[in-house]
């Protein structure tokens, strides 16, 4: 399964709202701006979370954007399903044998896992402990 650039950049709005939840609500500019994105890309992004219940708008002055629940209650499955639609490696086809389509089936099944069980807490909360510049010595 490949996650377009929809997933991606959808995932990253959430995951800056996520950072934000609590706060007033946060422009799409805002946004962009901070990861170097299109603000009009973005903006076709927001309307099918909106859609699916899992942000809402402010408007005005202050306006923006939040988090309709709080993040370890988003799981990175409700934004993907939402940007991407249903998960699946490969297309399925009628006459394939049955040792592939169970092959599809369990990579299916173990992608649809690891986004179900990753929340937007996870993904906020996350530290890389393979990175090794804190623990680099320079002569």
């Amino acid at each position: 399964m490949k996650i377009s650039t929809k997933g991606r950049y959808g995932l990253t709005i959430m995951i800056a709202l996520a950072k934000n939840y609590g706060n007033q609500p946060l422009p799409l500019k805002s946004i962009a701006n901070e990861y170097d994105l299109s603000e009009h890309y973005l903006e076709q992004l927001i309307a099918p979370l909106r859609n699916a219940g899992l942000v809402k708008s402010v408007r005005g002055a202050k306006g923006g954007y939040l988090l309709t629940r709080e993040p370890r209650l988003i799981t990175s499955a409700d934004i993907i399903k939402t940007l991407e639609g249903p998960i699946r490696p490969v297309e399925e086809m009628d006459d394939e044998e049955p040792s592939k389509r169970e092959l599809w089936k369990r990579i299916r099944d173990a992608v649809k896992d690891v986004l179900e069980q990753t929340t937007l807490q996870d993904l906020i909360e996350y530290h890389d402990t393979n990175y090794q510049e804190e623990n680099m010595f320079y002569i």
